[in-house]
């Protein structure tokens, strides 16, 4: 296995305990890690439910956070790690923060603004293209958020039978 497959896992897998947090919170759960020099300076879970705020993804909540710790808006040389494909929102913020890297587990058929539905991380009217690598865990991030979804519609279920 080469080193940097090896590198993505790893912090994938750190990544996936961030969606847990996400998940013990009742968000979708989604986690992100903002990596320099093999340093973590930024991470984030999805809280837009809790924080009332629909751009409370996990990919701003690590990019605001690494950008902090700059002390820059522009965070350069740096990977950000996430178990989902980041949406239009997480993508442009990305473009705009001059992250190299983005990393991503699960593809977002849906959503996906980093080659699922559009390329916005590179696209070659931006000022700005990011390398982009998908499916890193992609089984077990998908996995993680299918079940998520089973979970909250059987809940439903539940409550509607109940009541």
């Amino acid at each position: 296995m080469s080193e940097q497959i090896h590198q993505d896992e790893h912090w994938m897998r750190y990544a996936l305990e961030l969606a847990g947090k996400a998940e013990q919170a009742g968000e979708v759960p989604v986690g992100a890690v903002v990596v320099a020099d093999n340093t973590v300076i930024g991470e984030g879970w999805n809280t837009p439910i809790s924080d009332h705020d629909p751009s409370a993804h996990a990919e701003l909540k690590a990019i605001r956070m690494a950008a902090g710790n700059r002390a820059n808006y522009r965070v350069i040389d740096a990977t950000l790690y996430v178990t989902l494909e980041p949406c239009p929102m997480c993508a442009g913020a990305l473009v705009h923060s001059r992250i190299s890297r983005v990393v991503f587990g699960a593809f977002d058929e849906k959503t996906g603004a980093a080659g699922s539905v559009m390329q916005l991380c590179q696209h070659e009217a931006l000022n700005h293209q990011l390398d982009v690598t998908g499916g890193v865990m992609a089984e077990q991030c998908a996995t993680m958020i299918s079940d998520f979804f089973k979970r909250r519609r059987a809940e439903k279920k539940a409550a509607k039978k109940q009541a």
